[in-house]
């Protein structure tokens, strides 16, 4: 009599995995975000960049947005704040010994200028020379997140450059408000007015500010 051989039942076969959008990453996200606001800020005005419109520049939903800002100043001063992040850690570098001080600030001016001088920071300046609804909130956000923001940065590094014993003791503050004036302010005015192109370089003129400013930022 032959045995019986028990009949053991195929695996059940997973249904195929749904194919997706791949999920952006969330730095990704944030930046789309922020380049939509500032998309709408120049084309459309300031009250125009309304958190839904936003949303739509940047192929999010409207509570992607909310994610990043509450309301369209915060997110207008994350725009802006985007600036001095892209040159913030060109700051974290500290000097070893006397003679890297000014190669590391050229260093930091240079990056400061790639930001502060691009064709989108140079249309929103040229913006705020202008009356428009909405002025004084943008104005706040430029002061706020782009100028005050890269003065205290700037500030905080001369003062830690001064405590290593190499650079010349001064009010830091003061300091940061003149190098950036002398190194930015002015190429910036310059785009601005059309006296210049907006992509020339700004090597020869910060090499001539740095000349300048050497003896004043020399360790006695």
């Amino acid at each position: 009599m032959c045995a019986m051989t028990a009949t053991v039942p195929p695996d059940p076969i997973a249904p195929p995995r749904r194919r997706g959008r791949p999920a952006r990453p969330e730095a990704d996200v944030r930046h789309a975000v922020l380049q939509a606001t500032l998309d709408l800020l120049l084309a459309q005005g300031y009250e125009a960049t309304t958190i839904e419109a936003v949303a739509v520049h940047a192929g999010v939903a409207k509570k992607t947005v909310y994610r990043h800002a509450g309301n369209r100043d915060e997110l207008v001063g994350l725009a802006v704040r985007e600036w001095t992040d892209g040159f913030a850690p060109q700051l974290q570098r500290d000097a070893h010994h006397a003679e890297d001080v000014l190669p590391l600030l050229h260093d930091i001016l240079q990056a400061v200028c790639a930001q502060a001088l691009s064709a989108q920071a140079v249309r929103v300046f040229r913006l705020l020379t202008t009356d428009f609804p909405g002025k004084d909130a943008l104005l706040r956000a430029y002061l706020d997140n782009g100028i005050g923001r890269g003065r205290a940065l700037l500030a905080d590094w001369l003062a830690r450059q001064q405590r290593r014993g190499l650079l010349r003791a001064g009010d830091p503050e003061r300091m940061a408000r003149l190098v950036l004036s002398m190194a930015v302010a002015e190429p910036l005015r310059e785009r601005a007015i059309g006296v210049v192109a907006e992509d020339a370089s700004v090597d020869a003129h910060l090499r001539d500010c740095l000349q300048l400013m050497e003896p004043m930022l020399q360790a006695a």
